[in-house]
């Protein structure tokens, strides 16, 4: 009897033992970093062990047998990315693996914006069939409904109220079934013609459904004062929150008065009105050249000379995409002008003309059929926008064309924080994190803390650079050594591993 107890117990011994290591196998520590924790607190020396997608322990700790073990040679680790504006999702499904978001430390991008989107129950499917590198949430987007009521080629006027009856069941659907919110692009044609008190219908029914609101406001140069009323408005009926898409001041004569809009938001806040912004850092934007006629007036050159005078800068402004002419791609619209043998404000509208022939010709182009880098902000407003409390970081990007697509992060964390002292590396990551996470009630990533999900970026402060550029926006960045996105590792080295554990966040 005894000697069979002491087999029992010998092999009970073995199987835990056994058992132990198969668990040890499956936890990664990450020793010897300097955390940043996503809250704005101040960094700390410790490790970080995860046990499968999850933050298990956080503090002084010792390896495990048979664990697999990284040195973070005393570099910081911090959470991963959270890109609150984002149009990464275009090139993600082109190529799951994603260098595009993982080389600048994007885990999570939130996409839906200006007012287009999936519908949720695609966007549910591609996400079980097809997997990708990074997390992903979605809004629902204000023209995709209208084009989806109102029809495609229908959508230049004012809705009436049964159309907008109809967007609103429709986006009720859409939240329940795991949208964020509601974004606009009112300065997009697609809903430029809608009224305020349509897009306050539609975003009364994301508030009652517990969502977020964010636009792309109706007008960022010479109608914005009004633009600012609109969401501050939006945000005080709907007691919902509201966020600026990308805060700019593209008009030339507004320059350096970041000071003033940021006045307002602030009043709006002391009211009650929970408005924050978010920011990438740059002083150009990319998006159609059509987007530079406030009043939608492409064949006045009135309205084209305007744009050449007040809203950007010809000689520093690069078209990136040009379907009917792929020779006028790279070049800046003054040197096009100049092949032309006309004059810029001319050119702005015979390229215009140009790209809409070119889709009546070609119905079928898949892709944008133009689009340009616009040179339009001052650097002054850039970095006020960047240090206002209330605003986080952005891209506003995808890969290729600008190079916010590549580099906005890093970008950040290398001109602003280590050159420009403009904050401490801890508000910076707070802002590209904590924060972010925070305004998009995403509860379980953001911050690094026991029981959260393990997307972690490590990082060198001293080496962290954007290097993309308009003329090659593809380079990688430098100083992101390592990106974990739900416990594992997707990027090191500067290259992608082949994991794609990214997966769909629902509301």
């Amino acid at each position: 009897m005894y000697t069979f107890k002491l087999i029992v117990l010998t092999v009970f011994s073995a199987l835990t033992i056994q058992a132990n290591l198969i668990a040890q196998k499956s936890t990664i520590l990450i020793k010897n970093v300097q955390l940043i924790d996503g809250t704005g607190a101040a960094s700390f020396h410790a490790a970080v062990r995860i046990k499968g997608d999850i933050i298990s322990q956080i503090g002084t700790l010792n390896a495990l047998p048979n664990e697999e073990v990284i040195d973070g040679h005393g570099l910081v680790l911090a959470p991963g990315f959270i890109d609150s504006h984002s149009h990464h999702f275009g090139d993600l499904r082109r190529n799951p693996a994603g260098l595009s978001t993982s080389n600048q430390g994007i885990t999570t991008i939130i996409i839906g914006q200006d007012g287009d989107s999936y519908p949720m129950d695609s966007l549910t499917k591609f996400m079980k069939e097809r997997p990708i590198v990074a997390n992903v949430a979605s809004y629902t987007g204000q023209a995709a409904l209208r084009k989806q009521v109102m029809g495609e080629k229908n959508v230049y006027r004012k809705a009436s109220q049964a159309e907008i009856d109809r967007m609103k069941l429709i986006l009720k659907s859409e939240l329940l079934k795991g949208a964020i919110g509601l974004s606009t692009g009112l300065e997009y044609e697609a809903a430029f013609y809608s009224t305020r008190d349509e897009v306050l219908q539609l975003a009364q029914v994301a508030a009652d459904n517990n969502g977020r609101y964010t636009s792309h406001i109706r007008s960022e140069d010479i109608h914005m004062d009004d633009a600012i009323d609109e969401i501050i408005e939006i945000g005080r009926i709907t007691k919902m929150p509201v966020q600026v898409s990308h805060i700019k001041i593209a008009k030339k004569e507004d320059w350096n008065k970041a000071g003033i809009i940021l006045k307002r938001l602030e009043k709006a806040r002391a009211e009650g009105v929970n408005i924050s912004a978010d920011v990438y850092p740059y002083t150009f934007w990319n998006s159609t050249l059509r987007v530079l006629f406030p009043d939608k007036q492409f064949t006045s050159l009135q309205s084209a000379q305007f744009a050449v005078d007040q809203l950007f800068d010809a000689n520093e402004s690069v078209v990136v995409t040009f379907a009917p002419n792929s020779s006028y791609v790279g070049k800046s619209l003054a040197a096009i002008a100049v092949q032309r043998k006309e004059q810029p404000a001319q050119t702005l509208m015979n390229l215009i003309q140009l790209a809409s022939d070119f889709d009546e010709q070609y119905p079928d182009y898949k892709g944008s059929t133009e689009a340009i880098a616009g040179k339009s902000m001052n650097e002054q407003d850039v970095i006020d926008f960047i240090q206002w409390p209330f605003a986080n970081i952005c891209s506003d990007g995808n890969a290729g064309g600008h190079p916010r697509g590549y580099g906005a992060f890093t970008r950040v964390l290398g001109k602003y924080v280590r050159e420009k002292k403009l904050m401490p590396l801890e508000k910076a990551i707070y802002k590209m994190t904590g924060m972010t996470a925070d305004f998009l009630a995403i509860k379980d990533r953001g911050v690094i803390t026991v029981g959260k999900k393990a997307d972690l970026v490590l990082l060198n402060p001293s080496t962290v650079n954007d290097n993309a550029t308009i003329n090659n926006s593809k380079v990688l960045s430098t100083g992101i050594e390592a990106v974990w996105v739900n416990g594992q590792i997707v990027y090191k080295a500067q290259k992608s591993t082949g994991k794609l554990p990214g997966v769909l966040l629902l509301k």
